[in-house]
């Protein structure tokens, strides 16, 4: 089966209201199986156009990161970081090769 990701790049307004963002949605991710491989950190955009932060989780099936989102729990997260900052967020599934 194929692992799910979230790839969003985004950018923070208020990082102390962000950090009440990180600490609600910790159990959602943790309850689908969640696991950060790439959070903030140095980056280069080489092509294109890319918000300043990039964050990718990985989620062990496509449909556990969906269920994630839709979640309750991480629905009332969001409500946090709604309004401190600005994220483009992608969904995807991986690939088994």
């Amino acid at each position: 089966m194929a692992k799910g990701f979230w790839i969003a790049h985004g950018r923070v307004d208020d990082i102390v209201k962000y950090d009440l963002y990180r600490a609600a949605n910790a159990a959602p991710l943790a309850e689908f199986g969640g696991r950060f491989l790439v959070r903030g950190g140095a980056r280069e955009t080489v092509e294109g156009e890319a918000k300043p932060r990039t964050v990718v989780i990985e989620f062990p099936s496509y449909e556990a990161a969906r269920a994630c989102y839709d979640s309750p729990g991480y629905q009332e997260a969001l409500k946090l970081r709604q309004g401190i900052s600005e994220s483009d967020l992608v969904i995807a599934e991986g690939w088994d090769g």
